[in-house]
């Protein structure tokens, strides 16, 4: 039987230690046996789980002959790794076993140098920190999680189920993960990555910048067909100038920002009313239907109809 120890580090997100237990537990081949057994390892007698105080019945020992590890996340992604953890982990690394991470327990995982140089993913609120903390990695904010093989990250919440079921069809095939994914009550597979559910705010520009006035006039105007020479002209500078103050600014382009604005506002309004996609597309300003769904889709990464599906 295939066993999994899911490690219980201080701080655990509850949710996240929870996810891999029950889907792993509930998990059946088509005999009726059992596909998985269950350990909760931790370092330590007591672990704080926040509004919790968790007691683990296996110690660190219980990582070593489990043919997966799950590192579900945590509450302070920056809270420094016990050195025991670590070389827990990466001795079980160097006998091959398979390890994923749950949410911010991408950053524990990464604290070990095991994900170096690979793509991973985490709660996308997290994502900016973890390739700050970890220049190494190849962070992918979009996705619901990255399979590398031996090494596996997951985004956060409800992306730990996916991942999970992403194994359990890896070690037992399709129908005992789609039965599993109906225990479950989830899809086998969500259409769509986490971008879908990513909040495009811009970097907040301080009051009294040199671009407030501009940005609070891209806001209102999303729907103009602007060139750069458009926004240039209506804050008086040359071309070159503007892209450097927004550049200094915002971290990116005019025409990126008023892009990402567009996206924006178009996920508003496919949330709150009922105008068809064409009409909104042409509210926030794109030419063509075509244009804003092509747009759409690859910031969001599901088409305009599926996000009004999913958040309306």
């Amino acid at each position: 039987m295939h066993t999994v120890a899911v490690l219980a580090l201080d701080q655990v997100i509850p949710f996240d230690l929870a996810t891999p237990i029950e889907v792993f537990s509930r998990t059946r081949l088509p005999d009726g046996r059992p596909g998985y057994q269950i350990r909760v390892c931790a370092e330590c007698d007591e672990i704080d789980a926040g509004a919790l105080t968790l007691r683990a019945p296996w110690g660190l020992d219980g990582l070593q002959d489990a043919d997966t590890i799950i590192v579900p996340g945590v509450s302070d992604p920056m809270a420094p790794l016990p050195a025991v953890v670590r070389d827990a982990l990466r001795s079980a690394a160097a006998d091959g076993t398979r390890i994923a991470s749950i949410c911010t327990g991408t950053f524990p995982l990464a604290a070990t140098g095991l994900l170096d140089g690979l793509r991973v993913t985490t709660h996308w609120r997290a994502a900016g920190l973890l390739a700050a903390t970890h220049p190494d990695l190849n962070v992918d904010p979009d996705v619901l999680y990255v399979d590398n093989g031996q090494f596996l990250t997951s985004a956060g919440a409800a992306a730990g189920m996916d991942l999970c079921l992403h194994m359990i069809r890896r070690d037992y095939g399709s129908a005992v993960a789609a039965d599993a994914a109906r225990l479950s009550v989830m899809p086998l597979e969500r259409e769509g990555g986490q971008a879908q559910f990513i909040i495009y705010d811009h970097t907040p520009t301080p009051r009294g910048s040199e671009l407030e006035v501009l940005l609070d006039w891209l806001r209102e105007n999303l729907a103009r067909d602007l060139t750069l020479a458009d926004i240039a002209g209506q804050a008086g500078t040359s071309t070159r100038t503007l892209i450097r103050r927004f550049r200094d600014q915002t971290g990116t382009t005019p025409l990126q920002w008023l892009h990402r604005a567009r996206i924006r506002q178009a996920q508003h309004l496919l949330e709150t009313t009922e105008h068809s996609v064409e009409r909104i597309g042409g509210q926030v300003g794109f030419g063509s239907p075509t244009a804003f769904r092509d747009r759409f889709k690859r910031t969001v990464g599901v088409s305009p109809q599926t996000y009004r599906r999913t958040f309306s």
